[in-house]
């Protein structure tokens, strides 16, 4: 990746097995980082907390978004 390129992320759902991040992290051109995001739920509306992401160029995003929610899928459909 150079410095020019534009850079976008997918944050990381907590939960995600290590297995499926570590997986993701060694096919795809991707760095694992640290993204402070807010939070959502009805107890914690507005609390902010550290998640990681997976940072890359677009076309390879597109793809590991697919393969997260397949395996995501596959860990789930296995339990």
């Amino acid at each position: 990746m150079t410095d020019e390129e534009q850079l976008f992320d997918i944050v990381i759902p907590p939960g995600v097995p290590q297995k499926i991040i570590f997986d993701i992290s060694s096919r795809f051109d991707v760095e694992v980082v640290d993204r402070r995001e807010k939070i959502k739920f009805a107890n914690m509306e507005g609390d902010e907390r550290d998640l990681l992401a997976f940072r890359g160029r677009l076309e390879v995003m597109q793809k590991v978004e697919t393969y997260m929610r397949d395996e995501l899928n596959k860990f789930v459909s296995d339990k």
